[in-house]
């Protein structure tokens, strides 16, 4: 929070903000702190002496989100199949795109809006709604949404949190908090798949026994 305060780096807090924010939801990049980055920018702003204002971040934040995801829907739109022949890199793997796949299938056109809160689901939403061809009203409609929900909330919520005293004394806490609870779906959903790989053979092994015993 020093550095951040007092040093020549809270001159780079707001375009950082903005720019992580686009390249996370707009550039195909998932692997950002999204959630924790808007909160601490709540925060910050909330101090004594605040190196950004409230009424410039909220609004900003939420453009660039807005504008992050319109980008990405486009991408979809126009090289979208290419993605699914992509070989896998270290940001970029096949299962990103497959679940965040299952994730729209799920929950249909309010995925748009519950996808901004599950990170690395809220980078490939928007390339699938434009593969898939969505109508594109729709989307912006329910895009627009989950911009002011999420930029928008998320950085309401740590401005307002940043004035309470347990907050600001316990802040390494609260970030490592949030960091956790942003990647817990991802560490449910690589615990239910070890748990079913780890099933798969045992179900298998019964079904052999089975079919041994039957024969004999």
């Amino acid at each position: 929070m020093y550095l951040l305060q007092e040093t020549w780096l809270k001159n780079a807090v707001l375009p950082a903000i903005l720019a992580i924010v686009f390249i996370e939801t707009g550039l195909l990049f998932p692997i950002l702190p999204g959630d924790s980055l808007l909160f601490t920018g709540g925060m910050l702003a909330a101090q004594e002496n605040p190196v950004v204002n409230i009424w410039v971040l909220v609004p900003l934040v939420t453009v660039v989100a807005f504008l992050g995801d319109q980008t990405a829907y486009w991408i979809g739109r126009r090289i979208g199949p290419a993605l699914f022949n992509k070989e896998d890199t270290r940001f970029f793997k096949k299962s990103y795109v497959t679940e965040t796949h299952e994730f729209f299938e799920k929950h249909g056109p309010k995925t748009i809006i519950l996808a901004r809160f599950v990170p690395i689901v809220r980078t490939f939403m928007p390339v699938l709604a434009g593969v898939s061809k969505m109508d594109y009203r729709k989307f912006v409609i329910f895009d627009i949404v989950g911009a002011v929900l999420w930029a928008g909330g998320i950085t309401t919520l740590g401005y307002f949190l940043g004035n309470v005293p347990f907050i600001r004394d316990h802040i390494e806490a609260i970030f490592l908090l949030i960091v956790f609870v942003s990647i817990l779906p991802g560490i449910i959903t690589v615990g239910k798949k070890l748990i079913a790989k780890r099933s798969a053979p045992a179900v298998g092994n019964d079904a052999e026994l089975a079919s041994v015993t039957e024969n004999s």
